[in-house]
């Protein structure tokens, strides 16, 4: 059962003139496939469009918050801020997955935390706030849900390279990745992590997946280790 999308509205700081726009956003192809209704009406298409809008603004967003970056660096940087788990980290903020309608199976296959998406739905959502409210609205959405705490996001991203840089410089030891636990079903299973340096424990994280726990859990060392004055 998908939340009511008049919360998600609120919860964006942005109503919709045209609300069929919203709800065909927070479409999936799955939902429609098994509705037998037209292709037309789910959230790619808006995503399609959502992807051009963002890459144009974080592009310029990047332009002139570095001056001084040369082309390869700003390519490369944009990248990592637009890619599909930076994208379905913000989903995540927004309980994104929530409002999504989805065929029964994709909602029984844990489509709703599935980061391809969760993504794929925030740029719908784009692409729906640029059709209905122009460029301008879209702008303010991005700058407020996607550039906003960059550096933070960063830490999260590149985690267990920064973890790797910190431990090098700082221990003797090395670190290890274990993992301490699993549940759920194999098409919905979650893993539990532990990061080690030498023998002792610091960050835990958890995911769909072990490389996900593994990034929360060095992201979570690297929060132990910031406190300790390690940096």
């Amino acid at each position: 059962m998908r939340r009511d999308l008049k919360e998600l509205e609120r919860t964006i700081g942005y109503e919709f003139k045209s609300f069929g726009l919203l709800k065909q956003a927070m479409t999936h192809s799955s939902y429609v496939n098994e509705k037998h209704i037209s292709k037309l009406k789910c959230n790619e298409r808006l995503e399609f469009l959502g992807d051009a809008v963002l890459e144009l603004i974080s592009s310029e967003f990047l332009f002139y918050e570095h001056p001084g970056m040369p082309e390869g660096e700003l390519t490369k940087t944009r990248a990592s801020m637009v890619c599909e788990p930076s994208l379905a980290f913000q989903a995540r903020d927004l309980n994104l997955g929530e409002y999504l309608l989805l065929g029964k199976g994709e909602e029984a296959t844990g489509g709703r935390g599935r980061e391809s998406i969760t993504s794929d739905a925030l740029e719908a959502l784009i692409g729906a706030i640029y059709i209905d409210g122009g460029f301008a609205s879209a702008k303010e959405f991005i700058n407020n849900f996607i550039l906003k705490d960059l550096e933070n996001k960063k830490l999260f991203f590149d985690s267990k390279t920064i973890l790797q840089e910190l431990v090098q410089a700082h221990f003797k030891e090395g670190i290890s990745y274990r993992l301490i636990g699993e549940e759920g079903p194999d098409h919905d299973k979650y893993f539990c992590v532990s990061v080690y340096i030498g023998k002792k424990k610091y960050g835990t994280g958890t995911g769909r997946t072990k490389k996900a726990a593994e990034q929360k859990a060095a992201y979570q060392s690297i929060l132990e280790l910031h406190k300790k004055n390690i940096k």
